[in-house]
Order: structure tokens, then C-alpha cells, then sequence
């Protein structure tokens, strides 16, 4: 086993985490009233009282931009994961299909798939994570001499037990980073360096922002509020869930 310094930890993470707000930016900047108002629930903004085209596209474009965050993290926290294992064990993205990291430790051939956090799944994308990982064994007994396979749901945050479901392994957390890297205390080691410059990321994002917020505000009020400023709600559930959308 060799070991990753917290210098190239942070150096990972100065370089890819950047990336990742430009993205962010470039989203949304790009964002349309269209994308916005066809994703969310409009029925869920009426039931909470919404009654100004202020407060409602800043409702909508919270609950937009948290889901599209949370994801776009999680993705970020994923490659971190792949980087840190792959220089401790020779980790490497997987190929195969549902499976994001494989390494061989100690004898032992892992195939690993990245969830979020430990409630990521009902019944049935649990059931596609079992026939996921049975065919990548298949796969892998075939095609190579590895014999000891050992599936694992690996979660980025969390806790869940038992740990052992039989067929699969599920690590969350500290169990998680801990297994990929050999290090006890990596899930808070990267605390840090995770919030290095967030501050002026958060101000650069919230400039941007408010400039959408505005764009989209006065969007939504030229197609979907009376002229005295009331909204029309079922313009609004028209374009959202009509079978012919209008136009």
C-alpha cells in the first residue's frame, strides 16, 4: 500500500474544485424560465403561500440550483475519492456498467459504486445495484484470473448499518473514505482544504446570481402575472404539466 500526502490532496482539490464552480456559473447563467418552470412543482409553491414573482423565483431557483448542486458535488467528491484511491491501491474509473471504482487490496478485487450519501435509493435501484454488481463479477471471473470479488456501496457521507447485505458490502462515511485510502481520519482530513477560498466563490456566485434572479423575474412577470401583478397560477401549471405545452 503507498500512501497520499495531504499536499496532493489539496493540490487535487485547488485544481478540480475551481472547475467545478466555473461550471456552476456557466449554468447558471445559461438558466431560461422554460428549464426552471418545467422542473419544479408548481402545485408545492401555491400550497406554501407564494404570492409575488419575487419571492417565487427565488423559491424555484433555490430548489433548482440546491438539487443541481448537491449532484454536481457529489460527482466532484466521486472524482476525489477515484484520485486518492488510485494513488493508494492503483484504483481506476471503472468501465463497467453502474461501477465507478475498481482496485485490487490485500488479495482482494473491489468493485465499488459511489452513491451520495446512505438513503440514496428505493427498493428497485437497489435491486439494479445487485444486478449491476452480479454481472460485473461475472464480467471480471470470465475475462481474468481474480477469483476473490467483493462489491461494494460505497456512500460519501453517512452512516448505515449492517454493513454486510449479503451480496455486497455498504461503507458510508469515515468507513468509506477509510477503505478507499487506508486512512482513519481522511473524511475529516479533507474538511479544510475542501473549504479553501469559499468565500469568494460564494460572493462570485451570488453576484451572478442576483443577475439571473432579476433576468428571470422580469421574464415571469411578462408571461405569467396580470398586469396589477398577480400571478396566474394556471397559466403556470398549463406550461408546466399540459399535454400540449403552449406556446
Amino acid at each position: 500500500m503507498a500512501k497520499i500526502t495531504d499536499t496532493e490532496i489539496t493540490a487535487y482539490i485547488e485544481e478540480n474544485l475551481p472547475l467545478l464552480h466555473r461550471k456552476k456559473l456557466k449554468k447558471i447563467s445559461k438558466l431560461t424560465l422554460k428549464e426552471i418552470l418545467e422542473r419544479k412543482n408548481p402545485y408545492l409553491f401555491k400550497a406554501k403561500f407564494v404570492t409575488t414573482a419575487s419571492d417565487f423565483m427565488q423559491s424555484v431557483l433555490s430548489a433548482f440550483l440546491s438539487s443541481q448542486e448537491e449532484t454536481q458535488f457529489g460527482g466532484f467528491l466521486e472524482g476525489l475519492a477515484i484520485y486518492i484511491c488510485s494513488k493508494v491501491y492503483g484504483g481506476r474509473k471503472s468501465s463497467a456498467t453502474g461501477i465507478d471504482l475498481e482496485f485490487e487490496r490485500e488479495g482482494i478485487f473491489y468493485v465499488v459504486s459511489i452513491k451520495s450519501g446512505p438513503n440514496w435509493g428505493n427498493a428497485g435501484q437497489i435491486e439494479k445495484l445487485r444486478t449491476n454488481f452480479a454481472k460485473a463479477k461475472r464480467i471480471l471471473n470470465t475475462n481474468t484470473s481474480k477469483k476473490n470479488i467483493v462489491a461494494v456501496n460505497g456512500c460519501l457521507y453517512g452512516r448505515d448499518l449492517p454493513e454486510d447485505r449479503g451480496d455486497y458490502l455498504k461503507l458510508c462515511g469515515q468507513r468509506f473514505w477509510e477503505f478507499i485510502s487506508g486512512r482513519k481520519t481522511l473524511y475529516t482530513d479533507i474538511i479544510e482544504p475542501l473549504g479553501s477560498r469559499a468565500k469568494e466563490r460564494k460572493e462570485e456566485f451570488e453576484v451572478e446570481l442576483a443577475k439571473v434572479t432579476n433576468r428571470l423575474t422580469k421574464e415571469f412577470l411578462e408571461g405569467f402575472c396580470l398586469p396589477d401583478g398577480t400571478i396566474q397560477w394556471k397559466k403556470i401549471v398549463e406550461f408546466n404539466s399540459s399535454v400540449i405545452p403552449p406556446k
